[in-house]
């Protein structure tokens, strides 16, 4: 790998650390980088931020690519990413859908924006601490994007976006490792962040509180409406539809004599549909656009089989699928039993084995 320049993003955490460590180890020539993408309104929350946007992340990463020997720089990538992720999760919101920001996170920035400006700087690739694998199939002719070997930090849901183009030019070094195995790889390295723990929340939503982030952003969706049952029966008033998503139980403020889920949730109408287990489950709905990834399109719009995950960390179902109108843009699906959270705005990712074949926004749900 001599002379292979490689960019490697460092969110200051121990997985990306480990994973330019391994870069460094392999001999290619590795340039850190660290994405300033999002900036509070209050400098102080900004300190405050424990993700990959806050000012010790900085601080962490230029202590490891110190410690690694290896340029690093920040490259500032604020306005991008509030018009590519933070609008969208906003907007999303607002039309009653359940975004993950950080799939539109992966296809916008990581791995467009930084991979063009790896280019700039003469790079061959852009890596990551994810846990997936990418590897070239002869047969098919195409690139392949795989669940991680460790089966608990597989990040390969929210990688599907990514184009075979991209794929070609992407490397992530610990997508055949445990997490247990990284630990202990940072502190034999003596790495500063061996033992730093996970952010598990949305970067730019201070505390895990995304309902407040977006009364911030759109109060008007904020407006109290009526609950009411599939047959149209007044059972109660929400709370305004930001705060809750299809499938959930918790929080709807009502007495009934069985617990009751989100049906729907309607933007149109402001207004929360919900009903009982038996009412909730969903079978069929339709995923657009679809990005093909370790298969091209079909040739023809027949049913093919597979398993699909609906959520990032939900289990995988069984599934079959084919193009809505002989489309390759677009995919029905039917689920072979029933499931509660099929929401409209999460992604919908077809696996074959440990393959991901495609994916795509939930769209609508049928019955």
């Amino acid at each position: 790998m001599a002379g292979m320049r490689v960019v490697a993003a460092m969110s200051g955490g121990v997985d990306s650390s480990v994973a330019a460590a391994l870069l460094v180890e392999q001999g290619y020539e590795v340039i850190g980088v660290t994405l300033q993408i999002w900036q509070a309104r209050d400098p102080g929350a900004q300190a405050r931020l424990g993700g990959c946007c806050s000012l010790g992340a900085v601080s962490d990463a230029r202590r490891v690519a110190e410690l690694l020997g290896i340029p690093y720089y920040v490259l500032n990538l604020q306005e991008a990413f509030r018009r590519s992720v933070i609008d969208d999760f906003v907007r999303e919101y607002a039309r009653g859908r359940t975004p993950n920001p950080c799939i539109v996170c992966n296809r916008e920035i990581k791995f467009a924006a930084l991979l063009e400006r790896a280019r700039e700087l003469g790079a061959d690739y852009v890596a990551s601490g994810h846990y997936a694998r990418v590897d070239w199939e002869p047969e098919r002719g195409r690139w392949r994007l795989r669940r991680g070997r460790d089966a608990r930090k597989d990040q390969s849901y929210v990688l599907y976006p990514l184009e075979q183009e991209q794929l070609a030019h992407v490397l992530f070094p610990l997508g055949g490792m445990e997490k247990a195995e990284t630990r202990r790889l940072a502190a034999e390295l003596g790495l500063p962040v061996a033992s730093k723990p996970e952010s598990q929340e949305i970067c730019f939503v201070r505390d895990g509180d995304y309902a407040r982030f977006l009364e911030e952003e759109i109060p008007d969706r904020f407006v109290p409406g009526p609950i009411v049952d599939r047959q149209g029966r007044v059972l109660g008033r929400h709370r305004g539809l930001p705060r809750y998503t299809v499938g959930q139980r918790r929080g709807l403020g009502l007495a009934a004599p069985e617990p009751l889920y989100v049906l729907e949730v309607d933007a149109g109408a402001n207004r929360l549909v919900v009903g009982t287990a038996s009412e909730a489950g969903r079978r069929r709905f339709e995923v657009e656009p679809v990005t093909w990834v370790s298969e091209a399109p079909p040739a023809d719009d027949g049913w093919r089989e597979a398993t699909v995950q609906i959520r990032a960390h939900s289990p995988v179902r069984a599934v079959r699928y084919r193009l809505a109108g002989g489309d390759p843009g677009r995919l029905e699906l039917e689920l072979l039993e029933p499931l509660r959270a099929v929401t409209p705005g999460q992604s919908a990712v077809l696996y074959r084995g440990d393959e991901v074949v495609a994916g795509g926004p939930i769209l609508r749900v049928r019955e």
